[in-house]
């Protein structure tokens, strides 16, 4: 391999050729006369540089340094040479452990070079490079500069992370004895290197592959708890910490000592030592709570002590504490004597430290000129299609709950006191429901009306963090709290008002409930100010929150839609990018909530041409097309035939979306050193956005179809080895197939196999939506469909009996089940004692809806042609039977048949027993409306 042109004439007389190792590679040597081999001793302590080559490597380091870009690229491909020359990184370690003359920031970043080269290239060292690297490493882990130090402990664990544990093992004894070293620099320079490998390798320690050290390390680290430096004391702590959360053998078998030297370091002076004993004891609280709760009444106190610590860290750790706490079963009782203290302590971590004020700019109250800079936007994750079917109650919870716990202060996002306090205080609002209310209204009272901006805002986010576990117990005070709130969203400080905007979004569910003239108008009309504000902050706030709201209130918002989209629309031309991509998502979410009732031609007229102006606008590689595709695909589906004078574009563009990733993806998996590998999301989002057209254009779609290759496109993507575009694909061929099934129909035969294969719960989302796809399928072919029913029944009967199985999965399953007995009775029946009771106990709670009468349609005739399936399980058919509340008129026939004619079958007397089991509603129900 020849490595180019290499002008380091130097480097050469470096390279050393032990005896019997064979050729090392190339080397620096390669263009020069051979020399004889020199003779190793032990390893490569002899090595010495050539000092021209040193010269040009400490060059290399200097030139690395530079700012200038021009600089860095000739430093990379210097790198790139020189790497093909193993004894290069002899000269890194060299100077990063022998060269005391030169600066530590060269030194460290030498090292810091060859522990990228160990990452990557490790495997192929020559043995001698390797073990010089290694025995310097432990040789000068003491070295008088702290930041040399860390360097080589980074090094050495490094090396240790290759696998190298195992092949290293003189490491960790020698390390576990530099910790009795006299010298200070060489026992903190070695606990620095085992707090790393702890860190990296703390599953490897607790191992029969290395004899399980730990039964060592453990013991031996906490005899250093006490050591007269703080530093060393804190690298002790820090150590074992690292095997709390596994319940290490090791540190299971010594747990009460280590229990009781933290209580001894209680009071250190140290920041960081107390940092790191808050750290343990929260970890402890999680695994080995046992073992606290005879001290739980002093750990509380020592906890309510360190949330207020001088040190912020320390602060933060300690406020976690009551996070895990929350969560344990003994939180209430434990803590119910302390909330008196905890309450304040905690409602005074929630106000902005004028640190935060700062890094916010609060002082800065209108920026919206001021262009976005890209760092400020997060990436966003598009969340792919999955079918859900509608229930008793209206929100699925699954996916919502949690997500907007932090929203207050997004930009913020590193964790902080502010942010933890609040956390807390809202997980404790949940384990004590009202029982906080009296600890904290007399708090509330002075916050929220206090002349200070900065206290106020921290007052209005108490009440926004307890909203969910303290709702009942608000209810009397609200009347009186929403409008003061409303009046908070026109303050003049920016801060307090997009608080007001996440607080008000708490408590839109009650807001909603009332008359709508009470509060529900008038958060709008303020909401709809702010979402115009001159502060991005308070826009994005207020965005978000009326979002929320939109949710909440759905067809309560249709008088007032034109006053909406007016604002909306406006803001169109205000936002900066980071708001833009917030606004679709209102948008996208008021057309979710009020559905059909934006299809009036004047609402149509006000929001079509913006958005679509904005779709012109960007490139097919734009990320922005993400949020903008989500949008439209629920204006689509709201809209309906309103929708028609855009599809046609809208839908070129998604296929052309599609057929391009596809494109991309074939020639990154022939050549992938040729083509990058595409970002599969532009596929995702157009393949939702088909949907969205399908399931709202329904039949007016179908042109659309016939004129495109969509069915060649999908058929691919059915097949894409990343679950989230199956997912997708699977959605839309739903969709297709109730909108236009003379295009699925031809290619069924080849579709069933795959649909079939990805009936499997490991990919939750990816089996339901395939599961779905089947059912719409079936109600189409009819009988035609039993040549395909044995490749997915066995799958489905398997995963309706698995424990576990999220609701949404079950019911589509269930509905899918019946729906294959209604169009192929005599091939599904046979099984129906396999899967009749999860069948009915899963569909029991479900609307009455289409796709609900095609199941129990379809169990009926199953019924029919296999009465002894269901004999055992009676009593859930009948529970299920009553679970319709106006089932169609011949449905109930078919009901009243199999009722009547079970009990005709068992005699009256045996039936008296039978239904003596039935709750007393089931009983009710069956005999007012099937007199059994």
């Amino acid at each position: 391999m020849d490595p180019g042109p290499v002008p380091l004439s130097g480097l050469r007389a470096g390279v050393v050729q032990p005896q019997g190792c064979g050729k090392m590679g190339p080397t620096l040597l390669s263009h020069q006369p051979k020399m004889a081999p020199r003779k190793l001793q032990l390893c490569t302590m002899d090595w010495q540089p050539d000092e021209q080559g040193l010269q040009q490597v400490l060059q290399l380091l200097k030139d690395s340094q530079s700012p200038n870009t021009a600089t860095q690229r000739v430093v990379q491909d210097k790198l790139k040479q020189l790497n093909q020359f193993p004894d290069f990184n002899n000269y890194l370690i060299f100077v990063l452990t022998r060269l005391k003359s030169e600066d530590e920031p060269t030194r460290s970043l030498s090292g810091l070079i060859l522990k990228n080269n160990v990452k990557a290239h490790y495997q192929s060292f020559p043995q001698p490079v390797a073990e010089f690297i290694k025995q310097e490493c432990l040789n000068n882990i003491g070295d008088a500069s702290s930041l040399i130090r860390a360097t080589i402990g980074i090094l050495i664990t490094t090396i240790a992370s290759k696998g190298e544990l195992q092949m290293w093992p003189e490491l960790l004894p020698q390390l576990c004895n530099l910790l009795n070293s006299e010298d200070y620099n060489t026992c903190e320079g070695a606990f620095g290197a085992l707090q790393k490998i702890c860190e990296d390798s703390s599953e490897l320690l607790d191992s029969d592959a290395l004899n399980r050290p730990l039964n060592i390390m453990i013991p031996k680290f906490l005899q250093f708890f006490k050591h007269c430096s703080p530093k060393i004391r804190s690298h002790a702590i820090a150590c074992v910490n690292q095997f709390i959360m596994d319940r290490a053998q090791a540190l299971m078998d010594n747990i009460d000592t280590f229990i009781e030297h933290l209580f001894a370091l209680a009071v250190d002076e140290d920041p960081e030592v107390r940092k790191n004993v808050c750290r343990a004891l929260v970890m402890l609280l999680e695994v080995r709570i046992d073992r606290l709760i005879p001290h739980m009444h002093s750990i509380i106190q020592y906890m309510l002590q360190r949330t207020q610590d001088n040190d912020e860290n320390v602060a933060l750790e300690a406020c976690e504490f009551w996070l895990t706490l929350a969560e344990q079963p003994i939180c209430k009782e434990v803590l119910s004597s302390h909330l008196v203290q905890l309450i304040p302590i905690l409602v005074n971590g929630m106000k902005y430290s004028e640190i935060d004020i700062i890094l916010l700019k609060g002082d800065v109250e209108e920026d919206e000129a001021i262009p976005d800079s890209e760092q400020d936007i997060k990436p966003r994750f598009h969340k792919s299609r999955t079918v859900t079917l509608q229930h008793e109650e209206d929100r699925t919870q699954d996916d919502e709950d949690g997500e907007d716990e932090d929203d207050d202060d997004d930009t913020l996002s590193d964790w902080n006191l502010r942010k933890c306090s609040a956390a807390a205080l809202d997980v404790l609002a949940n384990v004590f429901r009202d029982e906080l209310l009296p600890h904290l209204l007399p708090l509330l009272k002075g916050l929220l009306f206090h002349p200070e901006w900065v206290i106020k805002e921290s007052g209005i986010l108490v009440l926004g963090a307890i909203a969910e576990g303290c709702m009942q117990g608000m209810v009397p005070y609200l009347p009186e709290l929403i409008p003061h709130l409303i009046q908070c969203l026109s303050d003049k400080k920016a801060l307090v008002r997009s608080i007001a905007c996440w607080t008000l979004s708490r408590y839109a569910h009650w807001v909603v409930s009332q008359p709508p003239d009470m509060h529900l108008k008038p958060l709008m009309t303020e909401l709809l100010k702010r979402i115009l504000d001159s502060n991005k902050r308070v826009q994005e706030a207020a965005c978000s929150a009326f979002a929320t709201l939109e949710e909440e209130a759905c067809t309560e918002l249709v008088p007032y839609l034109s006053f909406i989209l007016d604002t909306l629309v406006f803001a169109f031309g205000k936002y900066q990018h980071k708001n833009l991509l917030i606004l679709y998502d209102a948008i996208g979410t008021l057309a979710d909530s009020v559905g059909h009732h934006l299809n009036q031609p004047e609402y149509i007229q006000k929001l079509m041409p913006p958005l679509i102006q904005k779709w012109n606008e960007l490139k097919d590689e734009d990320k922005d097309l993400f949020p903008l595709l989500e949008c439209l695909s629920s204006v689509a589906t709201a809209l309906q035939s309103g929708f028609l004078p855009y599809c046609e574009p809208v839908y070129q563009r998604c296929v052309t979306l599609v057929q391009k990733t596809l494109a991309q993806a074939m020639m990154y998996n022939q050549q992938p050193d040729q083509y990058e590998a595409p970002d599969k999301d532009f596929m995702i989002v157009a393949l939702d956005l088909l949907s969205g057209l399908a399931e709202g254009l329904g039949c007016h779609v179908e042109q659309l179809v016939a004129r495109s290759n969509i069915m060649t496109l999908l058929f691919q993507c059915m097949q894409d080895t990343m679950p989230e575009v199956r997912q997708s694909s699977f959605a839309l061929l739903g969709d297709l197939t109730k909108a236009c099934f003379m295009h699925v129909k031809p290619c069924i035969a080849e579709f069933m196999p795959i649909l079939g294969t990805n009936l499997n719960p490991e990919f939750i989302s990816v089996c339901n939506n395939a599961t779905w796809a089947i059912g719409e399928i079936c109600m189409q072919m009819g009988a035609e469909m039993q040549p395909y029913v044995q490749m997915v029944l066995n799958n489905l009967v398997e995963i309706i009996n698995r424990p576990n199985t999220p609701k949404t999965l079950l019911e589509n399953t269930a509905i899918t089940i019946g729906r294959l007995g209604y169009v192929c009775p005599q091939e599904v029946a046979p099984m129906l004692q396999q899967f009749i009771r999860p069948w009915c106990t899963s569909l029991r709670n479900i609307r009455d809806n289409e796709e609900k009468d095609s199941a129990f349609r379809g169990i009926c005739m199953m019924i029919g042609v296999n009465p002894g399936g269901v004999v055992q399980d009676f009593i859930f058919f009948c529970d299920a039977v009553a679970s319709w509340v106006s089932p169609k008129d011949d449905l109930r026939d078919m009901f009243y048949k199999i009722l009547h004619g079970f009990k005709d079958q068992v005699g009256e007397e045996n039936w008296q027993q039978f239904s003596e089991q039935f709750p007393p509603l089931l009983k009710e129900r069956l005999a007012a409306f099937y007199g059994v």
